[in-house]
């Protein structure tokens, strides 16, 4: 299937979804442009599967709308149901079975002939490094080959929309790095990805924008560089050869930067708000000349790390997992 023709691959606009008293979703707005990748970041319970899930019409929004390319995943959900593939946080795989036999099962639910499926698993079992494992039962998988192979069935129809929720959990580095690879090659190919994770880094590795989402809510939205744009300033870091020239060099801080400059208890190193760039080679001139010498100089710019604790006043971890709720396990099964 070609990727549709329009400017948003996704939009949600107000969506809720209520279990009992608990409410889960409090009116996400979301819009995802063609051919990108974009994050949503939030702690486990902050409303993000429960997103997922409306939007791939595994469960029915109490309030609000979403579109896959236009159609309304309520009274349009088959031909959504065409456009998207699924990677949940659990793999869907049958462990009993081979790769090979697995994404063979998958491709004939699918309508693919016996011989296009064959095709199609060998290719995807190439593409996500597990051709030498393909005859091997999944229960001799590693946790990282079982979550390609869970992405690699959710391509077989090679959707133009893939949702991938929490991906890399669990996963060791080296095969996070493969999965972050696997997702960048995704949409150099056509298709547009809306990940989840918890990880900030993988945020700011991978996502042209970025939603937070903290208790049902999108509390930002934006570029990795303006979240972090909107927490403050980067900041100027200067270490110094001889601790002597401290003063001097809080001074000159202040007289050219205009702003005051902190000690590090390590007392060589001075850190400054850093809020006017061009002026930073006036400052190292003005220390050159006053025979001021660095050993060291950085800028650091706020991490994403920050743009969370500042926006939801609580770290990114720790949250409990949201809720489910056996009227959410009945909807979803449904």
């Amino acid at each position: 299937m070609t990727n549709p023709t329009t400017d948003w691959a996704l939009e949600a606009d107000g969506l809720v979804k209520v279990f009992g008293a608990n409410r889960a979703v409090d009116g996400v707005d979301l819009q995802v442009r063609t051919g990108t990748v974009y994050g949503v970041l939030g702690p486990n319970g902050a409303g993000k599967t429960t997103t997922i899930n409306m939007l791939a019409t595994l469960l029915r929004p109490d309030g609000g709308t979403g579109r896959v390319f236009g159609h309304d995943v309520v009274r349009e959900p088959h031909v959504v149901r065409q456009l998207i593939g699924v990677t949940g946080q659990f793999a869907s795989v049958d462990e009993t079975l081979s790769a090979t036999e697995n994404l063979m099962i998958f491709s004939r639910l699918l309508g693919l002939s016996r011989s296009r499926a064959k095709a199609k698993s060998a290719d995807l079992l190439e593409r996500f490094g597990l051709s030498e494992a393909a005859k091997r039962p999944l229960k001799d998988f590693s946790g990282g080959m079982r979550r390609r192979l869970d992405l690699a069935a959710s391509l077989i129809a090679q959707p133009p929309l893939i949702f991938l929720d929490e991906p890399t959990t669990g996963l060791d580095p080296r095969t996070r790095g493969q999965m972050w690879d696997t997702i960048r090659e995704l949409v150099r190919t056509g298709s547009t990805v809306l990940l989840t994770t918890q990880y900030l880094d993988e945020a700011d590795q991978l996502a042209d924008r970025i939603a937070v989402i903290d208790r049902g809510r999108v509390a930002a939205e934006g570029t990795a560089d303006e979240l972090k744009a909107s927490v403050g300033t980067s900041s100027l870091q200067l270490r110094l050869q001889d601790a002597a020239d401290t003063e001097d060099a809080l001074r000159a801080v202040e007289q050219v930067l205009g702003v005051r400059g902190t000690l590090s208890p390590e007392a060589s190193r001075i850190t400054a708000p850093m809020a006017d760039p061009d002026r930073v080679a006036d400052l190292l001139i003005t220390l050159r000349e006053a025979g001021i010498h660095l050993s060291e100089m950085s800028v650091q710019k706020p991490t994403l790390d920050e743009v969370f604790l500042t926006i939801t006043g609580h770290a990114a971890e720790g949250d409990e997992p949201e809720p489910a709720s056996a009227a959410q396990k009945e909807e979803v099964r449904a």
